[in-house]
């Protein structure tokens, strides 16, 4: 087997390190967007909360409330 040359060593290393700074980059990237959807969701979860309590005061008002007087209806007329 022949000795690498130091061009082949150079180049082999460059590699190295550009994929080492890629796999960096990505790794980053990939944390960034889970800390994006971890937030999505504490927020998503967050406003549903406040929604169905909104809802239940809502409905909790309105059985306590009085029932409204119904209209009365208008009476026609004979038609002859």
């Amino acid at each position: 087997m022949s000795k690498p040359s130091s061009r082949s060593i150079a180049a082999r290393r460059e590699a190295d390190a550009l994929l080492g700074r890629t796999q960096k980059r990505e790794a980053s990237f990939k944390l960034d967007q889970e800390r994006e959807y971890e937030s999505m969701v504490l927020k998503t979860a967050r406003l549903r909360e406040l929604r169905l309590a909104k809802e239940a005061a809502e409905k909790e008002a309105k059985a306590s409330a009085p029932p409204a007087p119904r209209p009365a209806k208008p009476r026609r007329s004979r038609q002859t």
